[in-house]
C-alpha cells in the first residue's frame, strides 16, 4: 500500500542507518530469532514488517505540550543481525547490542521469539530485567520459553542477572504451571501477575518494577516486551496469547511509563508472528506502536 505524502505530516520510520561512530538517544536493531520457539512461528519475519508498519503512524505526541519524536531524539537503525538463533549469532547479538549499548542511551531490539531476551539483556550489561508477559519463560533447555532461567543461570557468572532484581508482570492464570510459579517464588523474583495488576493500576506496579529492578543508581535495567501479554483479539499474530490480557492501550501505557526511567538501556518486543497476523495487521501494528511508546518515554526523561 502507497502512503501518501504530506510535508506538514512526517512519519515514523525511516530513520538513518547507524554508522560506526554516531551517537544516537535511541537504536534500532532487528534480532530475528525464531528456530527454538517451542510453538511453530514466523517470527523472524517481524522485524521487517514492523519497520514497515512504522510510517503508517506520526511520531508525534500530542501533549501538551506537542512533541516531534522525530525532532526531540536521535533515532538509528542498525539494521539485523543474521540468524541470532546459531551459536555465532547469539554471540553476535551480544556484541552488537553491546557496541550500540555505548552509543545510545537505549537500544530497541525487534524480535523475533522471546529467546532474543537472553542475548540482548547480556549485551546490555542488564543488572535488572522486567518482563511484560503472560509467562514466566523459566523454562529448562534453550528456547523462547527459557530466556529468563538462562539469565540467571546459564549466562557467565559475572553476567547473571540476580533473580530479586527480576519483576514479571502480568503473568496470567491458565498460561503457567505450578511448578514454574513455585521456581520463581524459590528464587525471588517479584511476579505481578495480571490480577495484581489491574487491581493496584499501572502507575503503583511501575513504580514498584523500577525500585526492584533498579535497586540503585548505576543499575542498568532490560525491559522485555512479551507482546503476547495482550488479549488475543488485540494480537491474533501472538501463538500463545489469551483473551482476556492486557487491552491495547493498556499494554502501551506500561511500555512508556516503564522506559521512562532512565535505568532502562535496552529493550525488547518479542513473539509477535507477522506471518500469523490478521488481514488488518493489527499485532504489527500495535508491535510498532510500542516502538514509539518507548521512544516516548525515552523523550519524556
Amino acid at each position: 500500500m502507497t502512503l501518501t505524502h504530506d510535508d506538514l505530516w512526517p512519519r515514523a520510520g525511516g530513520w538513518p542507518s547507524f554508522e560506526p561512530g554516531d551517537r544516537a538517544d535511541a537504536v534500532l536493531l532487528g534480532v530475528p530469532t525464531w528456530r527454538t520457539s517451542l510453538s511453530p512461528t514466523g517470527a523472524h519475519a517481524t522485524p521487517a514488517a514492523i519497520r514497515e508498519a512504522l510510517p503508517r503512524y506520526s511520531a508525534t505526541l500530542m501533549g501538551p505540550p506537542v512533541v516531534d519524536l522525530n525532532a526531540a531524539l536521535r533515532i538509528a537503525d542498525a539494521g539485523d543481525i543474521d540468524e541470532p538463533d546459531s551459536d555465532t549469532g547469539i554471540t553476535a547479538t551480544i556484541a552488537r547490542v553491546a557496541e550500540l549499548s555505548a552509543a545510545a542511551r537505549l537500544v530497541i531490539a525487534l524480535g523475533g521469539d522471546n529467546s532474543l531476551t537472553y542475548p540482548v539483556a547480556r549485551g546490555a550489561a542488564a543488572t535488572g530485567l522486567i518482563t511484560i508477559d503472560a509467562h514466566f519463560d523459566l523454562r529448562e533447555g534453550v528456547s523462547n520459553g527459557s530466556p529468563v532461567r538462562r539469565l540467571v543461570q546459564d549466562a557467565p557468572t559475572e553476567e547473571r542477572i540476580d533473580p530479586t532484581r527480576i519483576v514479571q508482570i502480568g503473568i496470567a492464570d491458565y498460561a503457567n504451571s505450578a511448578a514454574y510459579a513455585q521456581r520463581a517464588a524459590d528464587w525471588g523474583i517479584r511476579v505481578i501477575t495480571l490480577d495484581e495488576l489491574r487491581r493496584r493500576g499501572l502507575a503503583d506496579v511501575v513504580s514498584e518494577a523500577h525500585e526492584i529492578a533498579g535497586v540503585d543508581a548505576e543499575a542498568r535495567i532490560h525491559l522485555d516486551v512479551d507482546v503476547d501479554a495482550a488479549d488475543r483479539s488485540a494480537v491474533p499474530g501472538c501463538p500463545a496469547s489469551v483473551p482476556g490480557g492486557l487491552a491495547a492501550f493498556e499494554l502501551r501505557a506500561l511500555v512508556r511509563a516503564l522506559t521512562a526511567d532512565a535505568r532502562i538501556v535496552s529493550a525488547d518486543i518479542a513473539e509477535v508472528d507477522a506471518t500469523a497476523d490478521s488481514a488488518d495487521g493489527r499485532t504489527v501494528r500495535l508491535a510498532a506502536l510500542c516502538v514509539l511508546e518507548m521512544l516516548a518515554g525515552l523523550a519524556a526523561r
